[in-house]
């Protein structure tokens, strides 16, 4: 299993971002996390369309953009022609989840879908063939910075089984409180893709961190 880490550009500095998407870019990542926020859905507002231009024009690596926002289906096109790679809305977000999927996919991008915390990841078992990613929130969406919810292991292990008791091509992503302590965990636990944003931004030697991360050995 190939090991996957998406920094979160939410932890980035904004007077400095192209600086940010280079240094990202030069990097080990193989990802860049976009979030999307819209005050609505969570209590805060990250950044939309204008941001998504000079980071796609500052780097030519997968973006990985996770709309936490009410109405996907409202915004996945412009998102796509914007140079987003993966499409992750929030099961929460919307009354017909199979919809906003092959909306998604129609743009010719791949699907993702998130849950909260408080969401069981049972609700996707009708959804995993349809699916190229889940994102399991192991924090409240909405701000950086949060404390990993320790209930997030179980899910993630439940997921694992569940993708792969079918053989099903879905990867397993989660975002909230990932370092380099627990990052060989997660990894060893069933997760494919870690979304690090405080953990990489705020490190003395970013690119050192991310490569921490990314050969982190389990602990538990």
């Amino acid at each position: 299993m190939e090991r996957i880490i998406s920094p979160s550009m939410l932890s980035a500095d904004f007077g400095h971002l192209d600086r940010d998407t280079r240094m990202i870019d030069e990097s080990a990542a193989q990802w860049i996390h976009i979030d999307v926020m819209d005050g609505v859905f969570v209590p805060n507002i990250s950044f939309g369309f204008p941001v998504m231009n000079p980071i796609r024009q500052a780097s030519a690596k997968f973006l990985d953009v996770h709309l936490m926002i009410v109405n996907p289906e409202k915004y996945v096109k412009r998102f796509a022609e914007a140079g987003a790679d993966l499409v992750t809305f929030h099961y929460e977000a919307t009354d017909s989840p199979g919809n906003v999927i092959r909306m998604i996919k129609e743009c010719g991008v791949k699907a993702g879908i998130s849950i909260k915390p408080a969401t069981p990841v049972d609700v996707l078992a009708d959804l995993l063939p349809e699916l190229d990613l889940v994102l399991i929130m192991s924090v409240e969406p909405g701000f950086g910075g949060q404390s990993f919810i320790e209930g997030s292991w179980d899910k993630v292990r439940q997921l694992r089984r569940m993708i792969d008791e079918r053989n099903l091509p879905v990867t397993i992503e989660i975002d909230g409180g990932v370092s380099a302590a627990n990052a060989g965990d997660l990894y060893a636990a069933g997760c494919d893709a870690l979304v690090a944003g405080s953990a990489v931004f705020r490190a003395a030697d970013p690119k050192a961190e991310i490569e921490k991360i990314l050969s982190a050995q389990p602990t538990r």
